[in-house]
């Protein structure tokens, strides 16, 4: 699909010293539709440089016009022209300033968990339920969420093989790495040679927006399909693995389910700048994925992190076991928040004289 405009959009980035906020400084840079113009932070951090706060490993902070962290209203944003945020708030406070943006014309686009329960739902992972979805408005904008990042990688690896198992249950165990707690994250003594037993919200997280994102019915419901989830804080930099096992009520072949992961690409005619081909990479590997190996997995180069790798594929009727590694910051952060905005742009949703 040919790119709908020549022209960048100009859009800010709330919370942009943070570490998902950087992630969208370094994704939308050089963005072909997006113009990163305003960086905006809290009390903290504003009036310094952005290049003083950088700390993504292995990345170059970009070149940009201006990195000056500063505050603005919403209402200042929308006068300044601000076609769309991308929002690195913390949940928590995220719901109120994402709502006033709305109301006053500004598109949002956001990482944080507080509109992600609302109804008409929120909710995009365009792979996973991109046909189904409808925008809610939020005044005369529009208000889009990605998911949890532990839940977008258990959401994309099951979508293409759930319709040939027809699942009863979802078993899953994660090993969250430490940058999934955000800037300055945790203290080194509780977690340097040690694993944590516990996540804050996490599971209920997975459960409640994976079960969403999968049409498996509302947990708890008659006819819903649990998802049984366990997470872990691990001694990672950056990654989340996660052990998967299905329980089937139906027996397709292995190659089956082999080939649905090999083809499954549902946006491969979409033109998005930031969707990887394929979206689910199979390891043939018996030790793979790994952090270390395949956090970066994605094609062509502005995707990459933003495929999920699935390996240690195991099927023992009743039983699908596998590994999946996600990107917990690209494509269960930032880089799902530039994907939605990409999608919203070319299904039409995005007025471009909004």
């Amino acid at each position: 699909m040919a790119p709908l405009t020549s022209a960048r959009h100009p859009v800010a980035i709330l919370g942009a010293a943070g570490y998902i906020g950087q992630q969208f400084v370094r994704l939308l840079a050089d963005h072909p539709w997006f113009e990163p113009r305003w960086l905006l932070s809290g009390p903290r951090t504003t009036g310094r440089h952005l290049s003083e706060l950088w700390q993504l490993a292995g990345e170059r902070m970009p070149t940009l016009g201006d990195d000056l962290l500063r505050t603005m209203r919403p209402a200042a944003l929308a006068r300044a022209g601000a076609f769309a945020v991308f929002s690195a708030l913390p949940s928590g406070t995220a719901r109120d300033v994402e709502t006033e943006l709305g109301r006053r014309g500004v598109h949002v686009f956001s990482n944080a968990a507080d509109h992600r329960g609302d109804r008409p739902p929120t909710l995009l992972l365009p792979e996973v339920n991109g046909s189904e979805a409808r925008t809610p408005r939020r005044g005369r904008a529009w208000l889009l969420t990605n998911p949890n990042c532990t839940a977008t990688g258990l959401a994309l690896a099951l979508r293409p093989v759930l319709p040939l198992l027809e699942p009863r249950a979802i078993h899953v165990a994660s090993y969250q790495s430490l940058s999934g707690a955000g800037l300055p994250g945790l203290p080194s003594l509780a977690t340097h040679g040690n694993v944590i037993p516990f996540i804050e919200a996490e599971e209920e997280k997975v459960s409640s927006e994976g079960a969403r994102l999968l049409g498996l019915g509302r947990p708890g419901s008659a006819r819903s399909v649990p998802i049984l989830a366990h997470c872990a804080r691990v001694p990672v930099r950056e990654g989340h693995l996660e052990s998967v096992t299905v329980e089937a009520r139906r027996r397709p072949a292995l190659r089956s389910l082999l080939e649905a992961w090999r083809r499954f690409d549902p946006l491969a005619l979409d033109g998005l700048p930031s969707a990887p081909h394929p979206p689910v990479e199979l390891r043939p590997e018996v030790d793979r994925p790994q952090p270390v190996l395949d956090l970066w997995a994605g094609d062509p180069a502005r995707a990459r992190g933003m495929a999920v790798s699935v390996g240690r594929v195991r099927w023992t009727p009743p039983h699908l076991r596998f590994t999946l590694l996600v990107h917990n910051a690209v494509r269960g952060g930032a880089g799902g928040s530039v994907l939605n905005a990409e999608f919203a742009m070319v299904r039409g949703w995005l007025p471009l004289g909004a």
